[in-house]
């Protein structure tokens, strides 16, 4: 059985007779004879009255029509979900995300589902190695990544960039100062964690270092951010640390947080090789919409840490 004949029978119901049935559909009418007798033969049944001059639809092609209707209706619906799905407003977009929050990817995903409504994006929280694996494998098709430069078989397209923090002890001569130099931290024992723990921004750290010339002597080791916070402003012997921001902030008492001269930190989208698909490609529209020229830099104002202290929690 075609869709095809399905059609034609409907449109013989529906026009009660084979010549203005043949007009409607702008074909010939041996052809929707035709193919009307061939669906007679297959269903075993009889759809139309011949024996008249006048073509009348039988009990059976009543009892027939709301299901070739129904038929048609849902091979109709199967065309308009493939084409949204084409396009890209239908269907599913696998996210991967870091397990802190950003306000920026919440919002490209608010604008995707006001750009394609019937989208459906899913976002999955993992470790960094577990996100390329998932994204080379197929089971994500994009995910977010920092400080990376590149990964091995798949693509990153740059986002936005963030400011890198230095954390001194608010006692020191340094909190006086609104930026700090990688210069002026030389002498201070650096916290830093381990090259293991998140290789991208141990990697961004050390290379800023080398860059700037110096050789800070390493200090002790880097916690988490909370208890490296609280290290840092009651150890007797100053040290700092670098951190970025992503998500809200942990309350920080007696210690100085100041950005670092020439050091930021890039957000990209690591997708498969090759053109993004239609999805895809809405996804990356909204973080362009959110990221225009001047939005950055307005970020970065809203969300740098005040002088005191540090930075309270919103």
């Amino acid at each position: 059985m075609e869709i095809r004949q399905l059609q034609y029978f409907v449109a013989v119901a529906e026009e009660g007779g084979f010549g203005r049935a043949a007009e409607r559909l702008n074909i010939v009418q041996p052809a929707v004879s035709q193919l009307v007798r061939r669906l007679e033969r297959e269903l075993g049944v009889q759809l139309f009255d011949r024996s008249t001059r006048q073509i009348r639809i039988t009990w059976a092609g009543e009892r027939l029509l709301p299901e070739a209707k129904a038929v048609l209706a849902a091979a109709s619906r199967v065309l308009a979900v493939a084409g949204e799905i084409k396009i890209g407003t239908e269907g599913v977009l696998r996210l991967g995300t870091g397990r802190a929050p950003d306000p920026r990817v919440d919002a490209a995903v608010d604008d995707l589902v006001v750009a394609a409504p019937r989208l459906r994006v899913r976002i999955v929280k993992s470790g960094l190695a577990d996100r390329l694996a998932a994204v080379r494998s197929g089971e994500l098709d994009a995910a977010l990544v920092r400080a990376m430069p590149s990964a091995a078989g798949l693509e990153l397209v740059p986002l936005w960039t963030d400011p890198v923090y230095a954390v001194v002890p608010a006692r020191h001569p340094l909190a006086d100062e609104d930026m700090l130099r990688l210069e002026q931290l030389a002498e201070l024992p650096l916290r830093l964690a381990p090259r293991d723990a998140n290789p991208p921004f141990h990697d961004l750290i050390t290379a800023a270092l080398l860059d700037a010339g110096v050789e800070p002597p390493v200090g002790p080791p880097f916690t988490h951010l909370q208890g490296t916070f609280a290290d840092i402003a009651t150890d007797p012997t100053a040290s700092w640390t670098a951190f970025y921001r992503a998500g809200d902030l942990p309350p920080a008492r007696h210690v100085a947080i100041r950005p670092l001269a020439g050091v930021e930190i890039t957000t990209s989208l690591v997708v498969p090789p090759g053109p993004a698909g239609p999805a895809l490609r809405l996804l990356l529209d909204g973080f362009r919409r959110i990221t225009f020229p001047g939005a950055d830099r307005a970020a970065r104002r809203s969300a740098a840490p005040s002088r005191s202290a540090g930075p309270s929690r919103r």
